[in-house]
């Protein structure tokens, strides 16, 4: 069955598993051979930017709750190895612009608003927009939608 929200990718021992033996472990990989796959929100917690990773899921979750219900919007869950999935806006891909990937929206530990979008583009991937938390993200989804 495939997923179509992030709790539904809540299987792994990660998920499950105690948060202090999950944030040890992954500690003491990290760093080894490079960076680890590992969820947004794990890489948060260990650098203490994110409480718990219960705060991450609800990050998750409500993304979830606010594009699920929106037309267009799509959850794909074969992200990169160790990552939650993201969203795309279907509209925006192959539209009367051409693009061939769609508006993406994904959740990242690169800020506190944890939350990232990738324009619809062809060719070079472009930066990640930073967006300030759901509020942000619910502000400016007409912005974000528009790129057909």
């Amino acid at each position: 069955m495939t997923a179509t929200t992030p709790a539904e990718l809540r299987r792994a021992w990660v998920h499950r598993a105690p948060e202090d033996g999950v944030l040890a472990l992954f500690r003491a990989s990290a760093g080894m051979a490079g960076p680890i796959p590992a969820p947004w929100w794990l890489r948060a917690v260990a650098d203490g930017k994110l409480d718990s990773r219960e705060q991450g899921f609800r990050v998750e979750d409500r993304i979830a709750q606010l594009l699920g219900r929106r037309p267009g919007w799509e959850f794909v869950p074969w992200a990169a190895d160790g990552e939650s999935g993201y969203w795309e806006f279907m509209p925006s891909e192959r539209g009367k612009s051409g693009h061939a990937i769609p508006t993406t929206v994904m959740n990242t530990d690169r800020h506190p608003g944890w939350i990232d979008v990738l324009p619809a583009h062809s060719g070079r991937t472009p930066d990640p927009i930073p967006v300030a938390g759901l509020a942000g993200l619910r502000s400016r989804l007409g912005e974000f939608e528009a790129v057909r």
